[in-house]
């Protein structure tokens, strides 16, 4: 271990190396490579269901404009974050609170990850999908991490834009426009943040208590966060069969759609009423594992029929 020095931050984590131990694995968990994962799978159903084409040398690069920008947002989260992430037990494995890269280091690294994605993604694609990645990571770093997370339970709700924008981005990267379609592939990735992520933090209440962050089960209670993840789940699954009735989905997509959405609130009405012991707890875990199998599925279908038409297409 090398030497370190104390440096006094926002909640007293005053533990961190004033020299990088971390490797090539840790700058790649720094970029929280499975939430980027989802964000270059939407972006790129954004850029494939949009009308038009783009040549697949520049659809690789948008996609990783895409990867590297979400990747950016990342680093700079865990950077202002590190504080925090130290003493929750979700977050304590982390880069920065392992003490592999100091928090300058990962300030640095974010930025130029930022800076450079946008450029590229305006010099080589336009500049609207690169105005919208902007405004994807600034959003989840200045109105999300540094000023809604510490201060409202709404964070979350709010904060979700950033993590609904992807598909408006490759949606933009090909058309140059923002669409209703576009519109409506954020409109769902918004409402599904909320249940998906209070799924998770039902069953991580202390971490959240421990550290001062006002998540919705800290502040108003399991019981009031049961009923919004209802509520929100309610909301959800008319919006998730919404293409199949503005062309942008066909019969296999209405079906699915329809199915996973049943399902969806079936599992939040679940969680509404199992409300102690363990049966609590599963019913939410399950709830934040089906989550991501929906919003998965959803756009895989998508991607299915886009791909259905173009061979038909080809084929007469």
């Amino acid at each position: 271990m090398s030497d370190t020095s104390l440096n006094i931050s926002r909640s007293g984590f005053d533990a961190t190396p004033t020299v990088s131990e971390g490797g090539v694995g840790d700058y790649i968990a720094l970029m929280k490579p499975r939430v980027m994962s989802l964000v270059v799978f939407t972006g790129f159903v954004g850029l494939v269901v949009a009308p038009g084409a783009l040549h697949p040398v520049l659809v690789l690069a948008a996609l990783i404009c895409i990867a590297v920008g979400a990747g950016a947002s990342g680093a700079l989260n865990m950077w202002y974050d590190a504080d925090i992430d130290a003493k929750m037990q979700r977050t304590a494995g982390r880069p920065i609170p392992r003490g592999k890269i100091t928090p300058d280091e990962a300030l640095t690294f974010g930025t130029v990850l930022a800076v450079g994605s946008v450029v590229c993604m305006g010099l080589m694609i336009n500049w609207l999908s690169a105005g919208l990645l902007a405004l994807t990571i600034g959003f989840y770093l200045f109105v999300y991490t540094m000023w809604l997370k510490r201060r409202t339970p709404q964070n979350i709700v709010i904060g979700g834009a950033a993590g609904a924008l992807p598909p408006m981005i490759g949606w933009a990267a090909v058309t140059g426009t923002v669409s209703l379609e576009g519109f409506i592939l954020f409109l769902i990735i918004f409402l599904w943040t909320p249940p998906h992520f209070w799924a998770l933090a039902l069953n991580r209440t202390e971490d959240y208590k421990r550290v001062g962050v006002p998540m919705l089960p800290v502040v108003a209670g399991a019981d009031a966060t049961r009923r919004q993840i209802l509520i929100y789940s309610v909301l959800l699954a008319p919006v998730g069969l919404s293409p199949a009735f503005i062309g942008l989905g066909g019969t296999l997509y209405g079906v699915t759609a329809g199915l996973l959405g049943a399902l969806f609130v079936a599992l939040a009405w679940l969680v509404y009423k199992r409300r102690e012991g363990r049966a609590a707890e599963r019913a939410a875990r399950q709830l934040f594992s089906f989550s991501i199998l929906y919003l998965l599925l959803l756009f895989a279908v998508l991607l299915v029929e886009q791909a259905f038409g173009g061979l038909l297409a080809w084929t007469t």
